[in-house]
């Protein structure tokens, strides 16, 4: 036998004994690092997103919707004042004004701090819903548990957001003929 075809033999037994067959590949080296494409382009991270204004608006609604690549949360804000500020971030537990953790579904919480509030001057209030605790109907979303109504204190509306896990998400401000939008989408994977 020629020395390439003992070699070969020798290749295929060590093959064997590894329990592998020679049309399996092994690579024995790798060049550069590997790194996964973002999940539908998006790359907005999971840190804290926030701005620091507050408006003479006041928060009228809240709303849901299912996307391809997210979930939209949606605060309705009334008026036309300055664009609103807010205070967006994962926590271990969503607290109202009193330090009362709120419970939520899902494996990560998201407290979001509207810099508007949830009455009129004279304290009557723009935003009642039905279930303080479950104020959309998320059942059947990729990524969002629970949406609960926590409190409004002193020019500042909280709402907590319950999520499958901590996953990226984007906070931004819509204006348009009819007032504010607060916007806080969550991806549903990384």
């Amino acid at each position: 036998m020629s020395h390439t075809i003992i070699r070969g033999m020798r290749s295929k037994a060590a093959l064997a004994v590894c329990g592998l067959t020679a049309a399996t590949v092994i690579p024995l080296t790798t060049t550069g690092t590997a790194q996964a494409a973002p999940y539908c382009g998006i790359q907005w991270g999971s840190t804290t997103k926030a701005k620091a204004a507050y408006t003479s608006d006041t928060v009228r609604g809240v709303r849901t919707g299912r996307h391809a690549c997210y979930d939209r949360l949606v605060i309705d804000l009334s008026g036309y004042g300055k664009s609103t500020g807010y205070h967006v971030q994962y926590v271990s537990a969503v607290r109202g004004p009193s330090g009362k953790a709120v419970p939520l579904a899902g494996a990560a919480r998201l407290q979001i701090d509207v810099h508007a509030k949830a009455t009129t001057s004279a304290g009557v209030p723009t935003y009642k819903p039905a279930d303080r605790q479950r104020v959309a109907n998320v059942t059947g979303y990729s990524t969002f548990r629970q949406v609960a109504y926590v409190a409004s204190f002193e020019g500042q509306t909280t709402f907590g957001l319950g999520v499958r896990a901590r996953l990226p998400m984007r906070v931004f401000v819509l204006q348009d003929p009819g007032g504010q939008r607060l916007v806080i989408d969550v991806a549903h994977k990384w």
